[in-house]
């Protein structure tokens, strides 16, 4: 059976997708479709489709959550804190198997979810 060798691209609509390009490259440097895509480094990507009425999403009627993988978390929630961003942490959200998380809101509302990898 073939498969698919990772994510190629996440594609969403917004409201003003200029400005929120913009801050994405700003904040979490995920570089706008430009001549070179966005180039991530080797790791773990979890595809995991959750119940409809699932709690884990910020609201109910948010149908996607962004998971970007991060190297040092601490230090991503302080750069986001100087911008004027607000980050949640939840202790239950981190396992010692997985990795801790901590989550913002994009401009738009969109929920993002930071994760630092175990090990």
């Amino acid at each position: 059976m073939q498969k698919v060798t990772g994510i190629g691209g996440v594609f969403f609509r917004a409201r003003d997708p200029v400005a929120l390009s913009q801050w994405y490259a700003q904040h979490l440097g995920v570089d706008p479709v430009t001549d070179v895509p966005w180039q991530q480094q080797a790791g773990a990507t979890v595809f995991a489709p959750f119940p409809e009425d699932t709690d884990y999403f910020s609201h109910s009627d948010q149908r996607f959550m962004l998971n970007f993988r991060v190297s040092d978390l601490p230090a991503m929630i302080a750069q986001l804190e100087r911008a004027g961003i607000s980050v949640e942490t939840r202790a239950e959200w981190n396992s010692p198997a997985v990795g801790r998380f901590a989550r913002i809101h994009d401009p738009e509302g969109n929920p993002v979810e930071l994760w630092q990898p175990a090990g």
